[in-house]
């Protein structure tokens, strides 16, 4: 066995190595709408889709809207309204929570505190005090799960020329959780579709699931925000297109003949949440800058840094934790786009993240942890043989599940209950169970 041991932190060399891994992509953006649900551009790998026990639904706080929020859903671009940046005679959070002056800067103010644009108007208002009152412990929990990987992506922002306060996106898409999982599949920090995280180079399969990989999903997640604002133009509009998806948001652009996120915030082109995410993302922004004066806390959480020793077959943690005395939930915090808590069996070298100083241990017992058998992925061929009460149909060119619907009178739901189906997606040549 060739085993190999690394160390990592979070120096930009370090780094660059995973920036230059993805190769270039000619890409089609619009195929590709990271936090809304929709058909996929590629078809699922079977059983990619299933929810491993790791996951965790996205918080509600996440994706619900303030009880004040204006009911217009109006916001404010960088062409409207002033950047804020905090007064150095602000008065602290009141007795209650309660935001008591909300910062802003002088009218002969000429810098900004702030790398992207940020301005203070009555949606990201209401998202302060939301922040800052209603799911205060939370956010606080958001903040300092992000300070573990915050100098980790702002080094890989760097390298890709993003500005560093956008790192905020991620508070605003699952509190920086890689575990966290939408109703529309979106995984990860950065919460990416499956179709969009390939289209950028992540692995997702049966095994792995590189959305979740802080690292990996963060290069991917630079890489479609810096296309989103070569297409755009605008940090509004980029942040806009990464929530709704670029398609919606350069239709609702040609049909208003608007050229700011103000423009199509005033329309119904967009959806609410939409309407509600760059304001969202203004407001975190405007709170992690500005920690002292909300009263969070300003203790970082312990940085993320690893080795990576290189395993050429499948071993479960738990294996690898008895052997080398590594606690289990270290070596699962550590490689959360591990799906089954063991490295896969097809790598002939897979990178597994083991805590600092312990690299020589591992490689020391690498030969004496048994390999892990994966149980065998779920078939539906076998129900074809065993369900004497079903029929098969070849899938003929042209198909779709919609049309074998009809045809068979089998509802839809039912159709791909009976296939383990997680895509609508299918192809000529292929057997599907019709239920009798």
């Amino acid at each position: 066995m060739t085993s190999r041991l690394r160390t990592v932190d979070i120096l930009a060399m370090g780094l660059l190595f995973f920036a230059v891994s993805l190769s270039p992509l000619n890409l089609e953006v619009g195929r590709a709408e990271p936090t809304t649900a929709g058909p996929d551009a590629q078809a699922a790998t079977q059983d990619d889709d299933d929810l491993d026990s790791n996951l965790v639904p996205l918080e509600p706080e996440l994706t619900g809207a303030p009880p004040d929020l204006p009911s217009t859903g109006e916001s404010t671009d960088n062409t409207a309204g002033k950047p804020v940046a905090p007064s150095a005679a602000a008065s602290p959070v009141g007795p209650a929570g309660e935001i008591t002056d909300v910062p802003v800067v002088t009218a002969d103010s000429h810098t900004t505190a702030y790398n992207i644009p940020v301005v203070v108007d009555p949606a990201v208002e209401s998202h302060i005090r939301y922040f800052n009152t209603s799911i205060r412990g939370r956010f606080e929990q958001w903040l300092l799960r992000l300070s573990r990987y915050r100098p980790l992506v702002e080094t890989i922002f760097a390298e890709f020329g993003l500005p560093s306060d956008l790192v905020n996106l991620s508070l605003v898409e699952s509190g920086f959780n890689p575990y966290a999982y939408s109703r529309a599949k979106a995984t990860g920090p950065w919460q990416f579709m499956k179709g969009t995280g390939k289209v950028y180079g992540l692995r997702i399969d049966h095994y792995v699931d590189e959305r979740r990989d802080p690292i990996k999903s963060t290069v991917a997640a630079a890489r479609y925000l810096r296309d989103l604002h070569d297409m755009f133009g605008a940090w509004p509009l980029a942040m806009a297109a990464y929530n709704a998806g670029e398609g919606k948001v350069m239709r609702a652009l040609h049909k208003t003949h608007g050229e700011t996120f103000s423009d199509i915030a005033k329309t119904k082109l967009i959806r609410k949440e939409t309407k509600q995410y760059v304001p969202r993302i203004m407001a975190a922004t405007i709170i992690a800058r500005n920690l002292d004066h909300y009263g969070f806390s300003q203790t970082p959480a312990p940085p993320h840094q690893f080795e990576e020793v290189a395993v050429d077959r499948a071993m479960h943690f738990r294996a690898i934790a008895n052997a080398s005395g590594i606690p289990y939930e270290e070596l699962r915090l550590l490689n959360p786009e591990l799906r089954r808590d063991a490295t896969p069996p097809d790598a002939s070298a897979y990178q597994l993240k083991v805590p600092v100083g312990t690299g020589v241990k591992v490689l020391a017992v690498l030969d004496r942890i048994p390999s892990y058998k994966f149980p065998p992925l779920p078939s539906v061929k076998a129900h074809h043989v065993k369900n004497k009460s079903s029929q098969r149909y070849r899938v003929r060119a042209g198909d779709t599940l919609e049309k074998v619907s009809k045809r068979f009178h089998v509802p839809l739901n039912t159709l791909k209950a009976r296939n383990n189906m997680s895509s609508p997606v299918i192809k000529a040549g292929e057997f599907l169970l019709i239920a009798r």
